[in-house]
C-alpha cells in the first residue's frame, strides 16, 4: 500500500508484500488463505489496546518473513545509518516510551516510507535518493515515527471494527503459523498479501492522525538538530510527484489527503516562529545515497543511465558529493567486472586523502576482487581501527580473515562483535558458526547458529540446531545446558502461542 504520507502507488510487487497492510503481508500457509471473512471472535483482547510487548512480536513476526523479500536490503551500513538517525529523531519522541527503533532499506524507486508494529520502519530506495538533503529523509523518518510515538498503528489494529478485528486476527494467525515451522513462500503469500492491502486501505491513518504525526516529527526533526524546512521541501516534492503521477493512477493523493495544503500551512505556520537553523549533511548521507542509486536500478538500461548521472556529477560537483559520484562509478564498475575502471574511479574518489568507512570498505573489497587475500585483511583491520563502531567494516575483518583461512582470528573477533551488537545483528552468528564448523567445532556451530535463528525469530529452526548439538554431544554438563536452552526457547514459542491464540478467531 501507499502510506497516506506518500499516496503513490508501489512500483514493485516484492516490496509491496514487505509493507502493505502494516506487516499483514506475512506469507501465510493455505489454511489461513481459506479462513472465512466474517467478523472474528476476539474475546477480551479486542477490547484492549494491543499491548507493546505484543505490538513489538508482530513486528518481529513480520520482520521473519520481510527479510526474504527479494527487495530487502541486508546491507550492514545503511541499515546502520538509517536506524542511527531514526534513534536521534526517537530521542526526542513525545511522552518517552518509544520502542526500540529499527529501520531497514528496501530496493524501490517509489519514494515512500512505511512504519510497521512495533518501532520498524521501511524506507525506499527511492526516497534516499530523491532526497536533496539529509533534513529531508530525517523529516520523513521523524514523521513515520510520529505514528509510531502516538501509537496510531497499535490503534488502527485494535480498532471496534470488522476491518480492525481482521487484520488482528490475520497478523496472529501469521505470527502462529511461523511459530509452527510453516510460513510459505513468498509467492504462496500474494493472496493473503492482496485482501490485507484492501483491508488495510479501510483502515487508514485519519486526518487528525496525519496532523498529530506531522507535529510530533516537526518537533523530533527540530529538536535533533536537523533543519524543519527539510519537511517543507519534503513535501513539495511528494505533493509535485503525486501530481505528476495522477495520470498514470497515482492520484490516491487527492482522496487520501484532501487536507495536504493545511497540513503545508501548519508547518509554515511554525516555521516562522524559529530561528533558521544550518544543518551540514554527513559524509555517510551522499555516499549511502549514491551506492543506493546503483541498488536500484533493476535493469541494464538503468544502469546506464545511472553511471551517465554520476559521470556528470564528477564533472559539475566538488567536496564529497563528487567523491560520492566516483565512488557509485567504482561500485558500478566492480558490478560489471572492470577492476582496472574501478581501481580508476577509487583512485578519484579517494583523491586528496579523503576517507570514509564507505570508501575503506570499498577498498577491502577491491583487494578481495583482486584475490590479495591478506591485502584485504590488513585494509579491513586498518578500517576497523579507524571507525570501530561500523559494522559493516566489522563484517569486511570477519570475512576477510574467514577468506584467508584464519578462521581462528575470525572467530575471536566475532565473538567480541557479539558481545557488542548480538540483538541487532544476527548474521555475526551465522558468521560465526560457519568458522566453528570449519575449525571442528560442530557442537558449538549449531549453538551459535540457534542463536542466529533466535536472533531473526525463527524459533523451531533454532530447536532444531539445539537437538543436532545435544546429539552431538557426549558431555553430560553440557548436554544438561543444552537441554536447559532446547526447553527455553520452547517455553518462548509455548508463551507466544497462547497470547496470540486470543487475537485469532
Amino acid at each position: 500500500m501507499s502510506h497516506p504520507f506518500f499516496p503513490w502507488r508501489r512500483r514493485h510487487v516484492g516490496a509491496s508484500v514487505l509493507c502493505a497492510a502494516l506487516g499483514a503481508s506475512l506469507s501465510l500457509p493455505p489454511a489461513v488463505h481459506a479462513q472465512p471473512v466474517g467478523l472474528p471472535s476476539m474475546g477480551a483482547a479486542s477490547s484492549s489496546e494491543l499491548s507493546p510487548m505484543l505490538e513489538r512480536r508482530l513486528g518481529e513476526a513480520i520482520m521473519v518473513q520481510g527479510r526474504r523479500d527479494p527487495t530487502y536490503i541486508d546491507d550492514p551500513d545503511l541499515r546502520q545509518y538509517l536506524t542511527n538517525m531514526g534513534r536521534k529523531l526517537a530521542a526526542f519522541a513525545p511522552g518517552g516510551g518509544m520502542p526500540d527503533v529499527e529501520i531497514f532499506g528496501v530496493r524501490d524507486q517509489g519514494i515512500n516510507a512505511f512504519a510497521l508494529p512495533g518501532g520498524f520502519i521501511g524506507v525506499n530506495s527511492g526516497l534516499v535518493v530523491s532526497s536533496g538533503s539529509e533534513s529531508e529523509l530525517a523529516s520523513v523518518l521523524a514523521h513515520e515515527l510520529g505514528h509510531v510515538a502516538q501509537r496510531h498503528i497499535a490503534r488502527g489494529l485494535t480498532q471496534q471494527s470488522q476491518t480492525g478485528a481482521i487484520m488482528m486476527a490475520t497478523l496472529a494467525a501469521s505470527l502462529l503459523a511461523a511459530l509452527a515451522g510453516g510460513g510459505g513462500d513468498l509467492a504462496g503469500g500474494m493472496a493473503a498479501f492482496g485482501q490485507a492491502a484492501a483491508l488495510n486501505r479501510q483502515l487508514g491513518f485519519s486526518r487528525d492522525a496525519e496532523r498529530e504525526a506531522d507535529r510530533a516529527g516537526f518537533d523530533m526533526l527540530r529538536k535533533a538538530g536537523y533543519d524543519p524546512h527539510g519537511m517543507v521541501e519534503m513535501f513539495n516534492r511528494l505533493m509535485n510527484v503525486s501530481r505528476l503521477n495522477e495520470g498514470a493512477g497515482g492520484g490516491d493523493y487527492a482522496s487520501t489527503h484532501p487536507l495536504s495544503i493545511a497540513r503545508m500551512s501548519d508547518i509554515q505556520n511554525r516555521l516562522r516562529l524559529l530561528p533558521p537553523v544550518n544543518h551540514v549533511d554527513s559524509d555517510d548521507f551522499w555516499y549511502v545515497r549514491a551506492r543506493l542509486r546503483l541498488q536500484q536500478a533493476s535493469d541494464a538500461q538503468g544502469t546506464r543511465a545511472t553511471v551517465e548521472q554520476l559521470r556528470a556529477e564528477t564533472r559539475t560537483l566538488s567536496g564529497v558529493r563528487q567523491s560520492a559520484a566516483w565512488y557509485g562509478l567504482a561500485l558500478a564498475a566492480m558490478r560489471r567486472g572492470d577492476l582496472a575502471e574501478a581501481r580508476e574511479d577509487y583512485a578519484n574518489a579517494t583523491s586528496g586523502g579523503r576517507e570514509s568507512p564507505q570508501l575503506a570498505a570499498l577498498g577491502v573489497d577491491l583487494a578481495r576482487a583482486a584475490k590479495d587475500t591478506a591485502g584485504a585483511v590488513q585494509q579491513a583491520q586498518a578500517a576497523w581501527k579507524r571507525w570501530p563502531e561500523r559494522r559493516a567494516l566489522a563484517y569486511a575483518v570477519a570475512e576477510s580473515l574467514q577468506r584467508a583461512g584464519r578462521d581462528a582470528d575470525a572467530a575471536a573477533f566475532l565473538r567480541e562483535r557479539v558481545k557488542q551488537w548480538s540483538d541487532e545483528e544476527p548474521r555475526l552468528y551465522e558468521l560465526l558458526a560457519q568458522s566453528e564448523e570449519r575449525m571442528g567445532d560442530k557442537i558449538a556451530a549449531r549453538r551459535d547458529m540457534a542463536d542466529f535463528y533466535v536472533k531473526t525469530g525463527a524459533l523451531p529452526s533454532a530447536v532444531s540446531q539445539l537437538q543436532q548439538a545435544r546429539s552431538l554431544s557426549t558431555d553430560f554438563y553440557e548436554q544438561s545446558q543444552l537441554d536447559v536452552r532446547i526447553q527455553e526457547v520452547k517455553d518462548r514459542m509455548a508463551d507466544e502461542r497462547e497470547l496470540l491464540e486470543r487475537f485469532r478467531s
